[in-house]
């Protein structure tokens, strides 16, 4: 597993960290910014599939939001990862996404994830490469949704990046 930061804690998220996640993805300027509401709800209702890190005062530097997938209940749904531009460059999107997939595996036997991301969103592309190694995964992409389908203006295709099976490490 990719230690964070010895600072900060993973956690699940509560109700009361839905308008700081907000702010993160805001604040990102590659992430689909959703309502202020939808993020209370998901750390509502799926809290026990997401993860926070906190800082030395408790408040979220990053978060990994997903979803156990209704169809294939062995695969995690990653739908927004995010961390504080003043806390980038450290390995917690990794140790995000790393605790969070370990948690879940143990949890709720899941043995793979799937995530979207645009072209040329390198970090994201980073970050999922590079997980799939660390664990030994095979790494598929296919476009999932393509830029046509948006009905909402230009918006680029979204590419699935599917990843498993793994099992994730327990070592810190």
């Amino acid at each position: 597993m990719t230690a964070a930061p010895a600072d900060l804690l993973i956690d699940r998220p509560a109700v009361t960290d839905g308008a700081t996640l907000w702010r993160l993805a805001k604040e990102s300027k590659t992430l689909d910014l959703n309502s202020s509401y939808s993020y209370l709800l998901w750390c509502r209702d799926f809290a026990a599939t997401s993860a926070v890190a906190r800082g030395a005062d408790g408040e979220p530097v990053g978060f990994v939001t997903g979803y156990v997938r209704p169809d294939d209940p062995t695969t995690l749904l990653v739908w927004q990862v995010a961390v504080d531009a003043a806390h980038r460059g450290h390995g917690i999107a990794a140790a995000l996404l790393d605790g969070l997939t370990a948690r879940l595996a143990a949890e709720r036997g899941i043995t793979g994830i799937e995530t979207t991301i645009t072209p040329g969103n390198t970090a994201s592309e980073r970050l999922f490469t590079s997980f799939a190694a660390r664990h030994g995964a095979d790494l598929a992409r296919e476009v999932l949704f393509p830029a046509g389908l948006f009905p909402d203006g230009p918006h680029e295709p979204e590419v699935l990046y599917r990843i498993g099976p793994f099992t994730p490490t327990t070592s810190h």
